[in-house]
């Protein structure tokens, strides 16, 4: 015998006994996830406003000083917001350089860490919308938060090909110093409006 067969059976020799897989843990679950998630997209940094319908979400919208303030303004969100950017009609991203407000829909909110689910098919011909605008808002539907990301994977439809992306808060970095700079990278603010009753 080998020593290198040798090796090899005194391993299977003593191997250890096989040991079942441990049950995976599922998350914590909340009794009320749409306040969990309020609170939570405030802790990453954002902005949450429960809002009852369509009508109150434009409402919300006007009253943001970003969207007041904006000279581009763009909303992929049917019925709300009037965009002065038209992506469609864009041939190059590098042409929403200068966009101050994106509005974009979220397929899902997260309670546990105030994450949301934007799908790259709603972000518009040109996904960069999510990084380049300065300021961001999203609209998810209160029936549509879950407790944690265990259940969110369980409702995650990946798209083939496809982009989909979890977003909580607006761009943030320590990485200098332990400093937290807000806006970095992307987004400086992300106010998230959850719509009716859950």
């Amino acid at each position: 015998m080998s020593s290198r067969a040798a090796i090899l059976a005194a391993l299977r020799d003593n191997a250890p006994a096989p040991a079942p897989l441990p049950e995976l843990p599922q998350g914590l679950r909340y009794p009320d996830p749409v306040g969990q998630f309020l609170d939570m997209v405030s802790a990453v940094g954002g902005a949450a406003q429960r809002v009852t319908d369509t009508a109150a979400l434009n409402a919300g919208l006007r009253a943001l000083p970003v969207w007041a303030e904006a000279k581009q303004a763009l909303s992929l969100v049917a019925g709300v917001g009037d965009s002065t950017v038209n992506t469609e009609a864009l041939s190059d991203p590098h042409q929403l350089e200068g966009l101050d407000v994106a509005v974009l829909p979220g397929d899902l909110g997260v309670a546990e860490n105030g994450a949301v689910w934007v799908r790259g098919s709603k972000m518009g011909r040109h996904r960069v919308a999510l990084v380049i605008a300065e300021h961001l808002v999203l609209v998810v539907c209160a029936a549509d938060i879950v407790s944690n990301m265990h259940e969110a994977y369980d409702v995650i439809e990946l798209e083939r090909p496809g982009y989909g992306v979890f977003v909580a808060g607006p761009s943030k970095t320590a990485d200098i110093e332990q400093a937290l700079v807000i806006g970095a990278h992307g987004a400086r603010s992300c106010t998230v409006f959850v719509v009716g009753c859950a």
